[in-house]
């Protein structure tokens, strides 16, 4: 059986939740702060990041290592190209999403959602607006180049589409959207991704543990 730990609003625990409904494979999900000082959980994840994945005696950490691990292990349904030029370009989709851009669009999240919830601190606004006004629209310029005006960025829903969108995600929890007259293709690619049937249902039970 598969276990997967980390707290299902991360960036990172969405996306191998996505390659994991993709790949139609089971698993148990525990629900994990990371940094939480939890003595069991480190021995799993050493430096307390989620999220952390066992999978009978390999015990991983990394999303990026977990979902290429998945994609070997469990090849039937592919979630990145077989093409080679495709699939170097799906890795620097994820390593950008994984980068810059949670650091920014989740970035808010932190600041407006996590701050104020988790360390009983006021968000800092300057900061906020240092990013929506001045550090996210070079990347979102960028972004806008990249999507496609239909569809996804193979073609069918991979893990590239579900990388780039998930730091949005969590963005959308602090309020903040793309601004669609700005950036429209990138704007209904968001919606595209996020209205797709695999992440539908993840959408939806994470709303109820978000409140």
């Amino acid at each position: 059986m598969i276990i997967l730990h980390g707290v299902s609003a991360s960036p990172y625990v969405r996306k191998v939740i996505a390659v994991l409904a993709m790949k139609q494979l089971s698993f148990e999900h525990k629900q994990q702060m990371p940094f939480a000082r939890d003595a069991e959980f480190n021995k799993i994840s050493p430096l307390g990041k989620v999220p952390a994945l066992q999978d009978g005696d390999i015990t991983l950490c990394d999303s990026t290592v977990i979902c290429e691990y998945l994609e070997d292990i469990y090849p039937e349904i592919n979630v990145y190209p077989i093409n080679h030029a495709n699939k170097a370009k799906a890795r620097w989709v994820e390593e950008l999403a994984g980068s810059r851009v949670t650091e920014l669009a989740a970035g808010i999240f932190f600041q407006r959602f996590m701050r104020p919830m988790a360390f009983k601190k006021d968000p800092d606004e300057a900061l906020i607006a240092k990013i929506i006004d001045k550090d996210l629209p070079p990347i979102l310029d960028y972004l806008e180049t990249l999507v496609p005006a239909t569809d996804f960025i193979f073609g069918e829903l991979q893990l590239a589409d579900v990388s780039l969108v998930s730091p949005f995600i969590n963005a959308s929890y602090a309020n903040y959207t793309v601004d669609a007259q700005r950036w429209p293709k990138l704007s209904a690619f968001i919606d595209r991704v996020r209205a797709h049937p695999i992440m539908q249902p993840i959408l939806k039970a994470e709303a109820k543990i978000m409140g």
